[in-house]
């Protein structure tokens, strides 16, 4: 009978040609001030089985900042979203709204695609 490990329990690297990997080996990402950034927002449907979400792209932030700017805007939207990349999606139709809640928070924004 032989004795079986869980896979939850226990994990660990056996072997690593190049050492481990470390924080040093990550890459680099940008985290500019609001200033320094043009963002996009735009409705879109595409993809959502018809639901309307506002899209902000063109970030250049450390996750942990994105995503604590997408906390605001959910609030302030009175709704959910999500952060995907480096777009954060807040649910609804909130382009003018986000693009005034941004530009007080220093960002240039400007609302994208439309009618």
């Amino acid at each position: 009978m032989s004795k079986r490990k869980n896979r939850g329990e226990g994990d660990r690297v056996v072997y690593a040609e190049f050492g481990s990997q470390s924080a040093a080996f990550e890459r680099a990402v940008p985290d500019f001030p609001p200033q320094q950034q043009d963002l996009r927002v735009q409705v879109t449907r595409q993809g959502r089985k018809g639901k309307s979400v506002s899209v902000i792209s063109g970030f250049q932030h450390r996750p942990e900042t994105l995503a604590a700017l997408a906390k605001q805007l959910k609030a302030q939207c009175g709704s959910g979203g999500s952060v995907k990349e480096n777009t954060i999606e807040i649910q609804g139709e909130h382009a003018p709204k986000l693009v005034s809640l941004l530009a007080e928070k220093g960002y240039r924004a400007k609302v994208s695609g439309g009618k």
